[in-house]
């Protein structure tokens, strides 16, 4: 996903065919208007169904009405303003549709009303800007505290909160974490302001769920769905965790509290799946159980440190488990550890799968990456690893993640040799290959369909491992892989650097 935030509020989009949108909202970008009914459902359990008295009651009846729970968590929840003093000439990626009116707008009734009371999006002033942008939050404490997402303020000049009663308060903001898309602000001067609480447990799917917030700057707007999904991965960052709802859920809603039918915050809104803009029930949630480790160190200290271990990984796949002999696909295999690194103070090499950390299992990249992120530096941690087939355990004390990561520098192969024709691979040894190194093997053309275009091949990676064994030539590939097919295996492992990472790809042997 390509990080706009610079943008704000606008959407930010992750293929051409479809869109994932940031709910912030610019002030009043446009009216929709739709009938969609949300409480009062009855939903019947089919004949032969055997429930617990609790899950019966709920499948079969649901509730009754949210109106008692919307009258008890509405009032913590804040309309969240800001103004961005910012130069037309300061953004070289302006997007021309910030000049135009919302679509369907045009030649409507609404149009007349966007002219008379809607603020100027992004780029309807040419030089000197103010950009005024519309987000959501609320109280966690009654001393003023509140959430919100990075997103809605990042940059901000000043930012303007809007009780449910329509008072406006000033509010400052404490500390932000761009890794989560969390923010905490804070409201001076009262200390008896409506707050909620975040959720101890994860939700399950297919709870009720009830999201507030402040969508199209109309102001607080409740609505009602189930949660769909869990542990949603959408490319906003390393730690993306997302619960996904279906309550109706658009731009502006950014920040805002999604609630359990207790009254306490599951989770905070922050992106759409949609290819308009506009919500079409496929809406994601920061998990409460994250914001609440982000929000805390926010409060304490400003900032958010988190434990770093150093490597970069990939998950284990079905085909590299084969190769490895592993029984399940879990895990996240190292592709390459830093240089001084606590991993590669540990010992941990590339090709090691680490499959636990402190005694508990890991289930991919993602998992050992918000596990380790969750420890404090300076903690040791006790990995599992597999490491040549063999299972072992170090012990790691995490280090703090450097804000920077070092850029590697693209390279561009220049002549060409003999290949893998079954692979779909032409080859040259590094040496022979202007820029590419010493060391491995270059791939110098990939044939589109061939094998190894399917596995993500390209021009200028360069194969350092196969099987577990440095390479230098391709008679070196061409033996690994006699080898491998001796032993029985239908997947090869293969160590490759890219232009900007080094990954292992496991290869059908063919």
């Amino acid at each position: 996903m390509t990080d706009e935030r610079n943008e704000r509020p606008h959407s930010r989009s992750v293929l051409p065919a479809r869109r994932l949108t940031l709910l912030a909202s610019v002030a009043a970008v446009g009216i929709a208007v739709a009938l969609a009914g949300s409480a009062g459902y009855t939903r019947l359990a089919p004949e032969g169904w055997t429930t617990s008295a609790h899950a019966a009651e709920t499948t079969q009846h649901g509730p009754q009405g949210f109106a008692d729970l919307v009258a008890k968590v509405k009032p913590a929840v804040i309309s969240v303003r800001v103004r961005v003093d910012e130069s037309a000439d300061s953004s070289g990626d302006m997007k021309n549709s910030d000049n135009m009116l919302p679509p369907g707008l045009e030649g409507t009734p609404f149009e007349k009303f966007f002219k008379q009371f809607g603020e100027m999006p992004r780029g309807m002033h040419q030089g000197h800007q103010i950009i005024t942008g519309l987000g959501s939050g609320f109280f966690i404490s009654p001393d003023g505290y509140a959430v919100t997402n990075n997103h809605v303020v990042d940059h901000a000049k000043s930012v303007q909160v809007t009780t449910d009663d329509g008072t406006k308060y000033t509010a400052k903001v404490i500390g932000t974490d761009a890794k989560t898309d969390l923010a905490l602000i804070k409201v001076d001067g009262k200390s008896d302001f409506a707050y909620v609480n975040f959720e101890d447990r994860a939700p399950r799917v297919g709870d009720w769920v009830v999201a507030v917030g402040n969508p199209y700057g109309l102001g607080g707007t409740v609505t009602a769905g189930i949660v769909s999904a869990s542990g949603r991965d959408i490319g906003a960052g390393p730690y993306d965790d997302y619960i996904q709802i279906d309550a109706p859920i658009n731009k502006g809603n950014s920040g805002g509290p999604a609630f359990d039918m207790n009254g306490n915050v599951i989770g905070i809104n922050t992106a759409i799946y949609s290819p308009s803009g506009g919500s079409i029930g496929i809406g994601f949630d920061i998990p409460a159980q994250t914001a609440k480790l982000v929000i805390a160190q926010l409060k304490d200290k400003g900032s958010v440190t988190r434990g770093w271990l150093g490597v970069q990984v990939q998950p284990v796949t079905k085909g590299i488990a084969d190769s490895l002999g592993m029984k399940q696909a879990k895990g996240a295999m190292v592709d390459e550890p830093q240089n001084g690194s606590p991993a590669d103070k540990a010992g941990i090499t590339a090709g090691d799968v680490i499959t636990a950390v402190n005694g508990t299992p890991v289930k991919d990249s993602r998992d050992l990456a918000r596990r380790i992120a969750a420890m404090a530096p300076g903690t040791s941690a006790k990995l599992d690893i597999l490491h040549k087939g063999e299972a072992k355990t170090v012990t790691v004390e995490l280090g703090t993640l450097p804000n920077q990561r070092q850029a590697k520098a693209d390279r561009e192969p220049t002549e060409s040799a003999r290949g893998i024709p079954h692979l779909g691979l032409t080859l040259a040894p590094a040496d022979d290959v202007a820029g590419a190194g010493t060391k491995g093997v270059v791939v110098t053309s990939v044939d589109p369909d061939g094998p190894a275009a399917e596995h993500g091949f390209r021009s200028g990676d360069v194969i350092l491992d196969v099987g577990g064994k440095s390479v230098s030539s391709v008679r070196d590939i061409r033996s690994a892989l006699k080898n491998a097919k001796a032993d029985g295996k239908h997947d090869v492992l293969m160590r490759v650097k890219s232009a900007d990472a080094t990954h292992f790809v496991a290869v059908p042997i063919g």
